[in-house]
C-alpha cells in the first residue's frame, strides 16, 4: 500500500501507532524520509532507522505521540555522532534539551520523584513514561 494519497497526504494507517497519534508535520517528515530511504537502502531496518533519525531531529516523543521540539537538532549522543556506534539512544526523548524542559515534560506525564532527579534520571524516567503511555494507547 502506498504511504501517500494521490493528493500528497500521508495514509496514517501506514505509519507506526505513535505517529498515527501525532501531528501531520511529524507524519509527513517520517513518511517522506522513509520513502526516500527505501529507495536508497531498500525496505528494511536501515530505512526505518533513517526515518526515525530524521523525525527525532525536529520532534520528540511525549507520552504516546511525537511533538515538535523547541529547536531542531540531534536528540542524543547517538544522533549527534551520526554513526551506528554503541552510543546510548534516548528513545525519542530529547536528551539534549534543558533540564527545565525535561522536568516540565515529566510533570506533564506525571512522573513521580521528578523534583529530585538529575538530567540523566529525567531522560530515563521520560523514556519509561513514554513506553507506558504508548503501551496503554495500543491496548485501548
Amino acid at each position: 500500500m502506498a504511504r501517500f494519497t494521490k493528493d500528497g497526504k500521508v495514509r496514517s494507517e501506514t505509519l507506526p501507532s505513535t505517529l498515527q497519534r501525532s501531528e501531520v508535520k511529524a507524519q509527513d517528515t517520517f513518511a517522506a524520509t522513509l520513502d526516500s530511504a527505501e529507495e536508497q537502502y531498500g525496505d528494511g531496518e536501515r530505512a526505518h532507522r533513517t526515518a526515525f533519525a530524521s523525525l527525532k531531529h525536529g520532534f520528540e516523543k511525549v507520552g504516546d505521540h511525537w511533538e515538535q521540539k523547541e529547536s531542531k537538532g540531534p536528540s542524543d549522543d547517538q544522533a549527534a555522532g551520526g554513526k551506528a556506534d554503541a552510543l546510548p539512544t534516548a528513545g525519542g526523548v530529547d536528551a539534549n534539551a534543558s533540564k527545565k524542559h525535561l522536568y516540565d515534560l515529566a510533570k506533564k506525564l506525571g512522573v513521580s520523584g521528578r523534583s529530585t532527579m538529575s538530567k540523566g534520571e529525567l531522560v530515563d524516567a521520560l523514556q519509561k513514561a513514554n513506553d507506558r503511555e504508548t503501551k496503554k494507547a495500543r491496548e485501548g
